[in-house]
């Protein structure tokens, strides 16, 4: 499921916004509503990218959100031939709210 950062602005309270490390320096958000994940989009429904967690972070810092966390989730197990795992090998950080100021919202 997707929602877009118009329609993300408009909620009155985000329970937990997450921002998925996929690759060194490539992130990607997606926010929970009753306990279902969203993948946040802009206006043309390409899935929002940043090339830093701060960039993430200034999209929500005036927002209602929760909580704010950064996901990591690694396939260097299999690649360096580690046994298969049992559970999942999913990191979840507390992101600090870094008050960046004001800035310029590109992202419709």
């Amino acid at each position: 499921m997707s929602i877009s950062m118009a329609e993300v602005r408009k909620l009155a309270h985000i329970p937990k916004v997450i921002v998925h490390s996929l690759d060194l320096m490539l992130y990607q958000v997606s926010i929970e509503l009753d306990g279902t994940e969203h993948m946040v989009t802009d206006s043309k429904g390409k899935m929002l990218r940043a090339h830093s967690t701060l960039e993430m972070q200034t999209l929500f810092e005036y927002l209602p959100v929760g909580k704010l966390l950064l996901r990591h989730q690694s396939a260097y197990d299999e690649m360096i031939n580690q046994p298969l795992r049992q559970g999942s090998n999913m990191l979840e950080v507390p992101l600090g709210r870094n008050r960046l100021g004001t800035v310029k919202q590109t992202i419709q």
